[in-house]
């Protein structure tokens, strides 16, 4: 699936989830603050590849998409045509898309929340 009809999949099941698991606003805000975030660091770390210069690391540009920030990290990807030839590095990019999703789903699904919210309860109050 080429990334911006993921990305619009991604956000037409966030949707559901908002409807379903009452997610709340604020989550969906995060994801586009931090995907903007990681679009501006990918378009910087480009920068600095052409200039020759000392650029942003790997696992940077990981963690950013592993706390939310993928949907802007696969548009940078692919209109800025960064980092999106090197094998390994789009294995560790899917990894982390993989585990962001599944902690969404882990953390706001009532299942997940089933599982989590008795151990958190005396952290809870």
């Amino acid at each position: 699936m080429k990334g911006p009809l993921f990305i619009l999949a991604c956000c037409m099941a966030y949707a559901l989830a908002v409807y379903l698991w009452h997610v709340p606003l604020w989550v969906g805000l995060a994801y586009l603050m931090l995907s903007l975030i990681t679009f501006g660091i990918y378009a910087r770390d480009k920068a600095l590849a052409r200039a020759g210069r000392w650029r942003i690391p790997e696992r940077t540009l990981h963690g950013l998409a592993l706390i939310g920030g993928w949907p802007g990290a696969l548009l940078a990807q692919r209109w800025l045509r960064h980092k999106s030839v090197k094998r390994p590095f789009r294995m560790g990019y899917w990894i982390t898309v993989v585990l962001n999703i599944a902690l969404f789903v882990a953390f706001w699904s009532p299942a997940g929340r089933a599982l989590w919210t008795p151990v958190a309860a005396p952290w809870l109050g």
